[in-house]
């Protein structure tokens, strides 16, 4: 039996401003096993579901929830340490997955769980190349940067480019004392 390879379409930040309307459903079944709560837990997952949003911009995520508690995060892709793709028994069913986002801040959970998306390995993959800095060259959103589809990618400005200039200047110089003899 051949091993199918699995393909998906790039990340769109701009269209994932919500969840699938597939969570909705992800929660009327996570809330029935609640039995006798089951009205209060729904209410709740309900107005989640209503009221979550998802942002993303050239420098981080936010996301927010909440009709009478408000709740609000914001993460930078520079503070992402390590991102986890989950699919539940139900969430594979539905077809939705959650991508947990995990920082250097001590918890032992994750700092944010983006729920209800279709294609998660997308997100995974549009996260690790911001957290690393890189970005596709003139191509928005993961568009193919050539025919035989790499992708061309740079280090983003910033720091880091201060960083690299101070490095080639540095190399340059030592370049040039072992040039003139100074070092053996």
């Amino acid at each position: 039996m051949e091993h199918e390879e699995q393909h998906y379409e790039p990340f769109d930040p701009t269209k994932a401003t919500r969840p699938d309307p597939a969570l909705l459903h992800y929660y009327i079944i996570v809330s029935l096993f609640t039995v006798f709560a089951f009205p209060f837990v729904m209410l709740a997952m309900y107005f989640k579901f209503r009221s979550l949003r998802y942002g993303f911009d050239e420098k981080g995520i936010s996301m927010s929830y909440g009709i009478l508690w408000r709740k609000e995060m914001y993460l930078t892709y520079r503070r992402i340490q390590d991102i986890h793709v989950t699919r539940g028994l139900i969430q594979r069913w539905l077809g939705l997955a959650s991508v947990s986002i995990q920082t250097a801040s001590g918890t032992a959970g994750a700092e944010m769980t983006i729920e209800g998306l279709k294609n998660p390995e997308a997100l995974r993959d549009f996260l690790y190349l911001k957290m690393r800095g890189v970005r596709d060259v003139g191509h928005e959103h993961g568009a193919k940067a050539s025919e035989g589809g790499a992708s061309a990618a740079v280090v983003s400005g910033g720091a880091d480019d201060e960083a690299m200039g101070l490095l080639r200047e540095i190399r340059d110089e030592l370049k040039r004392i072992r040039a003139s003899g100074g070092v053996k």
